[in-house]
C-alpha cells in the first residue's frame, strides 16, 4: 500500500494529449444526452427533470417503521399518539443511529487493520492502533446506548428502519475508502472525518427529538455519546491535519 502521494503516469487530464484536445471538445459538443424525446420527437436533456419528478411522485418510501412487537411498545405508542407525537419518527432516527454506530465500529476496525499493517514500515503516524481502539470501543458503546433506548420504548432494536437503510448506503462509500488497499492514511482519515461530522450532527438532532418527545430519561445517555463524538471529531481532524502537513514536507 502507498504511504504518500506521488506523481506518475496519470493520463486523465487533457494536458497529456494537447493535439487531440480540440477534436475531443468538438466531439463532445456534437453529442446530446440520452433522454426521452420532446413533443417534437427530438431528444432533449431538459426532459430528464420531469422524468425524475414522475419517479419521485410515484415511488414508494424506503421501507417502514415496524409496529411495536410488545405490549409495552403498544402502550408507549398509544400514549404518544394521545399527546400529538409521532413515535415512529423517534424510532426511525434511533434505528438510524444504531446502524450508523454499528458501521462506525467497522470503520475504525478497518483503520486499525491498516494501521497495524503499516507498523512494519517506516511511516510515522500521528496516532496509534490503541488510540483507534479507544474510539472504536466508544462507537460500540453508543450502539448499545441506542439499542437500549429502542428496547425501553418497546421497539424492535433488531429491525432496520428506513433511515437506518439510508444510513447504511451513505456510509458504504466511507467503508470502501478505508478497506481499499491502495488508499493512503490521509485519504482514509478524510473519509472518516466526513462520517464523524455527520455522526456529531445526528446525535445533536437525536437529543432534540428526545426532548420534544418527552423522553428525558434517554437524554443523559445521548449527551454522553455526543461528548464522545465531539472528541472523536477533534482527534480525527487533528490527525488528518498533522498527517497532511507532514506529507507536504
Amino acid at each position: 500500500m502507498p504511504t504518500y502521494l506521488e506523481t506518475g503516469f496519470n493520463r486523465t487530464g487533457a494536458q497529456t494529449s494537447p493535439l487531440a484536445l480540440h477534436s475531443m471538445q468538438s466531439y463532445a459538443d456534437l453529442q446530446t444526452p440520452t433522454a426521452p424525446p420532446t413533443a417534437e420527437g427530438e431528444p432533449d436533456g431538459k426532459a430528464l427533470a420531469p422524468l425524475r419528478s414522475t419517479y419521485v411522485l410515484d415511488a414508494d418510501r424506503v421501507g417502514s417503521v415496524p409496529m411495536p412487537g410488545t405490549l409495552t411498545g403498544a402502550f408507549t405508542t398509544a400514549a404518544s399518539r394521545l399527546t400529538g407525537m409521532r413515535p415512529e419518527v423517534l424510532v426511525d432516527k434511533l434505528g438510524e443511529r444504531l446502524a450508523f454506530e454499528r458501521s462506525g465500529v467497522r470503520l475504525y476496525q478497518a483503520l486499525i487493520d491498516k494501521t497495524e499493517a503499516l507498523a512494519s514500515t517506516s511511516m510515522q503516524l500521528p496516532f496509534s492502533a490503541e488510540a483507534l481502539r479507544h474510539l472504536r470501543d466508544e462507537e460500540l458503546e453508543h450502539m448499545h446506548i441506542v439499542a437500549s433506548a429502542l428496547d425501553s420504548l418497546g421497539a424492535d432494536s433488531s429491525a432496520q428502519t428506513p433511515s437506518a437503510d439510508v444510513a447504511g448506503v451513505a456510509s458504504s462509500g466511507v467503508m470502501q475508502v478505508l478497506t481499499d488497499p491502495r488508499t493512503t492514511m490521509s485519504q482514509c482519515l478524510e473519509a472518516l472525518l466526513s462520517a464523524e461530522l455527520l455522526d456529531e450532527a445526528c446525535w445533536s438532532l437525536l437529543i432534540r427529538l428526545a426532548e420534544e418527545a418527552g423522553q428525558d430519561v434517554l437524554i443523559p445517555h445521548f449527551q454522553r455519546a455526543l461528548r464522545h463524538e465531539e472528541e472523536h471529531l477533534v482527534r480525527v481532524r487533528g490527525w488528518l491535519e498533522t498527517l497532511m502537513l507532514n506529507e507536504l514536507g
